[in-house]
């Protein structure tokens, strides 16, 4: 198997959406979706349509969609495949939802991210796969891959890649000041308190307040802060269990100054991971190809070990990025383009994507012997897959995101990320985000309950 690699900039998890991207993907919106294409069809029309001059537009960042796309067109030599970098993550959706508004222009597949798909699949500007028989592809996915894709009983993406998290970690950093690597988060205060004595320089970790990061740690923490049923009504928990469980735990991280004020994706944050002052990041497996691309001086020194847990001996994990591919409604070529989701995600295309340093979320692939026995060079020769697919083993079940949690997101710097820059308890930017979306999914004709 070839050593991953990959786009640093690319591979990342995006940013929070500009707040431009506001939900006219909407109640109002339902039928915003316009197009031509079969609207149903079985294994056998899809194998028809790919025998046809057919031309389909694929919005997608990920590096290895292009390699995907030559190699779907040497197998099926009269479909022409456009690859289009629209932008990376919120850049591509908001082209992507001004295409809906305006019933013209959407591409034919658009890769989307696990966050982001329930609000377009509300808007019905996504197609139903299951429509396409792809429901019968579930058991190849990870329950919280498929978990993301399946909204109110359709199939709305096929999972593409996926992160369920872990703690990387710096071990000559570790080694040089004699700590141990924490199994738990009050281990990991202390690693942290430890390694912020001995130098005043150096923290555990960075964060600045980012709502996939905070998100994703609810998540691991067992909370469940967003509900919707019937597509319409919203509850909002942000004070559950989890959430306070995660925020009472970071709050003694920041509140005593232990975590680097430092972005992430920033040059400081680069250097940081380079010259041993960031120790450890907390983050999804897709971040072995960052590492490698983006701080290729720290070779040897880094190692990936499970998240630390709330209790001793349990195993809880989460996902943190990731996302599918979609047809959209608008595609005059439906069968075609689900013929090209299912090569991308069930067929040939996932060991490209692997070999281009994407998580698969395939579970043959998963459990594959090539794949769980790599040795990471870059890693030391860890086999670094043994620790991230026990990760995705892992994760916490019953996890579901808003039907507007892109612009959700957009406002967490507004909230919670107010408590970071003030030291405070992240419960009252929690609360504080909470009113701001029940304020938000309310006007937007939702029925939010807190």
């Amino acid at each position: 198997m070839k050593a991953p690699h990959s786009n640093t900039r690319l591979r990342r998890t995006a940013l929070a959406v500009a707040t431009g991207l506001a939900l006219s993907v909407s109640l109002a919106a339902c039928s915003a979706a316009d197009g031509g294409g079969a609207e149903t069809g079985t294994a056998d029309d899809i194998a028809a349509a790919l025998q046809e001059e057919t031309t389909l537009t694929v919005w997608a960042w990920a590096p290895a969609v292009e390699d995907i796309a030559t190699a779907f067109e040497k197998k099926y030599p009269k479909i022409t495949v456009d690859v289009v970098n629209a932008g990376t993550g919120n850049d591509q959706y908001i082209k992507l939802q001004n295409a809906i508004k305006a019933k013209s222009g959407a591409p034919d597949v658009a890769q989307i991210e696990y966050y982001a798909l329930p609000q377009f699949a509300l808007s019905d500007a996504l197609v139903d796969l299951s429509d396409f028989g792809m429901d019968s592809l579930e058991d190849q996915y990870t329950a919280s891959t498929w978990g993301s894709v399946n909204l109110d009983g359709g199939v709305y993406a096929l999972p593409q890649d996926s992160g369920p998290m872990a703690m990387f970690y710096n071990k000559a950093v570790f080694d040089q000041y004699g700590l141990t690597v924490p199994t738990t988060w009050d281990e990991y205060i202390a690693t942290a308190e430890q390694l912020h004595a001995a130098n005043p320089n150096a923290y555990i970790t960075n964060d600045t307040g980012d709502a996939g990061f905070a998100t994703s740690m609810i998540w691991q923490a067992g909370g469940q802060p967003f509900t919707t049923t019937d597509s319409t009504d919203v509850a909002l928990n942000l004070q559950d269990e989890g959430s306070k469980k995660f925020a009472d735990t970071w709050n003694q991280l920041i509140e005593n100054d232990l975590i680097a004020p430092t972005a992430s994706w920033s040059d400081e944050w680069y250097r940081g991971l380079g010259d041993g002052t960031i120790a450890t990041l907390n983050i999804g497996a897709w971040m072995p190809g960052n590492l490698e691309s983006g701080v290729p001086e720290a070779a040897g020194n880094w190692r990936v070990a499970p998240l630390p847990v709330y209790e001793a001996g349990d195993t809880a994990s989460a996902e943190n990025g990731g996302g599918g591919d979609a047809v959209l409604a608008q595609s005059k070529n439906k069968l075609a383009a689900a013929g090209f989701v299912e090569f991308m995600n069930s067929g040939e295309g996932t060991q490209i994507s692997i070999d281009a340093g994407g998580f698969p979320s395939t579970v043959a692939d998963l459990e594959s012997d090539e794949f769980l026995g790599y040795e990471s060079e870059y890693f030391g020769g860890q086999k670094i897959n043994e620790v991230l697919v026990q990760s995705a083993s892992d994760v916490v079940e019953g996890w579901s995101y808003l039907p507007f949690q892109v612009y959700s997101n957009s406002i967490f710097s507004d909230t919670v990320g107010q408590s970071y820059a003030n030291k405070s308890d992240l419960n009252g930017g929690l609360t504080d985000w909470q009113k701001a979306i029940a304020a938000y999914g309310n006007e937007q004709g939702f029925t939010v309950t807190e």
